[in-house]
C-alpha cells in the first residue's frame, strides 16, 4: 500500500529532512491520523564515566496504516527509541504518543494497543503453537471460546495450521518468527513494533515473513519496523527514518531519498538504499565491512 507522508513540507523544503512538525498548509489542509508521534525524545544514562546521551531529541510522525522503517547503525539509538515507545524503558525528557495515548502518563493503556515482536522470540518450547496463542489471548482477557477462535484465526493468517499442535521446540526458525508475530497480534493491536523480524532467517523464510508483514498491514495494522536489511526496508516500507548518533538524520519515502541522492550526485541512475544509508551516516562500505567480525568463545 502507498501512504502519503504525514506532513506536507513548505515549498522548497526537502521531505527527507522532516523534523516532526505539524502538517503545513493552513487550517483546511487534510489531517492525517497519527499512530506514533514523538517530540524531542531524549534518553540519558548515568554511569561511572558520566552521562551518556543515547537518544538526543528524536521527532517522529508515523501515519496510521503505514509500514514505517526505522534504520540506523549499531549504537545509533534505534533500539533505545523503540523501547521508549513501547513502554519498556523510561523517557528522560520529551513526549511520545502511540495510538493517541501518552506513553509516560498511560503506559498500561499503550500496552493494550500495541504488539511487540522482539528480535529474540520469547516462546515456550514446551507448548504447542495453539496452546501459546490461547494462553496469550486468555492473558488479554478473552474467554476460553474467544481465545480458541482467535488462535485459529491467527494460525490461518500466519500459515501455521499444519504445525498448530506441534511443540514449539520442533519449529524451524521461520516458523518461530511467524508464531511470535501471531502472539503479538492476539489482541488485535493498532500498532505492531517489529524488531529485526528476519535476522538469522534463510532467504526463503525471509520472503515468507515479508508476505506476512504485508498481509498484516493490509488488514489495517500500522507497522513500525526496525531492520538491518536495506533491501527489506526498500521492499516493505512506505516511509523510513535513519537515526545516527541519537538523532534523525534522514527521513522520507525510499523513492524520494534515492532520487534526492541521485540529483545531488548528478548521477544518471538511482542509487540503492544502501548507498543512501551510507551517505546519510557518513560511513563507507570498507568501514562497515571492517566492523563485521566473527565472535568466538
Amino acid at each position: 500500500m502507498t501512504i502519503q507522508p504525514p506532513q506536507e513540507p513548505a515549498s522548497g523544503v526537502s521531505t527527507s529532512r522532516m523534523s516532526g512538525q505539524p502538517p503545513a498548509g493552513g487550517p483546511d489542509a487534510p489531517r492525517v491520523r497519527l499512530a506514533v508521534k514523538a517530540e524531542a525524545l531524549v534518553k540519558q544514562y548515568r554511569g561511572r564515566a558520566g552521562t551518556v546521551d543515547a537518544v538526543r531529541g528524536v521527532d517522529l510522525m508515523v501515519a496510521a496504516g503505514e509500514v514505517f522503517g526505522f534504520l540506523g547503525p549499531n549504537g545509533a539509538g534505534k533500539s533505545t527509541t523503540v523501547r521508549m515507545l513501547t513502554t519498556l524503558m523510561s523517557i528522560t525528557s520529551g513526549t511520545a504518543r502511540v495510538a493517541g495515548i501518552d506513553v509516560m502518563a498511560e503506559p498500561d493503556a499503550v500496552r493494550r494497543c500495541i504488539g511487540v515482536a522482539l528480535q529474540e522470540a520469547g516462546l515456550d518450547p514446551r507448548q504447542t503453537g495453539r496452546e501459546l496463542l490461547v494462553l496469550q489471548a486468555r492473558l488479554f482477557g478473552s474467554s476460553r471460546a474467544q481465545a480458541a477462535t482467535r488462535a485459529q484465526e491467527l494460525l490461518e493468517l500466519l500459515d501455521l495450521v499444519d504445525a498448530a499442535d506441534r511443540r514449539v521446540k520442533g519449529y524451524s526458525g521461520g516458523m518461530k518468527r511467524r508464531l511470535d508475530l501471531a502472539s503479538a497480534l492476539v489482541h488485535e493491536p493498532e500498532v505492531l513494533f517489529l524488531d529485526e523480524p528476519t535476522t538469522g532467517l534463510d532467504p526463503a523464510s525471509r520472503l515468507t515473513v515479508w508476505e506476512e508483514v504485508r498481509r498484516i498491514n493490509a488488514r489495517g495494522t500500522t507497522i513500525f519496523l526496525t531492520t538491518q536489511y536495506l533491501e527489506e526496508a526498500d521492499q516493505l516500507c512506505d516511509r523510513l527514518a535513519i537515526i545516527d548518533g541519537g538523532l534523525i538524520v534522514l527521513e522520507g519515502t525510499p523513492a524520494q531519498l534515492k532520487t534526492e541522492l541521485r540529483l545531488r550526485l548528478g548521477s544518471d541512475t538511482d542509487p540503492t538504499l544502501d548507498e543512501v544509508f551510507l551517505d546519510a551516516t557518513g560511513r563507507t562500505r570498507q568501514r562497515l565491512a571492517g566492523e563485521v567480525q566473527q565472535v568466538s568463545a
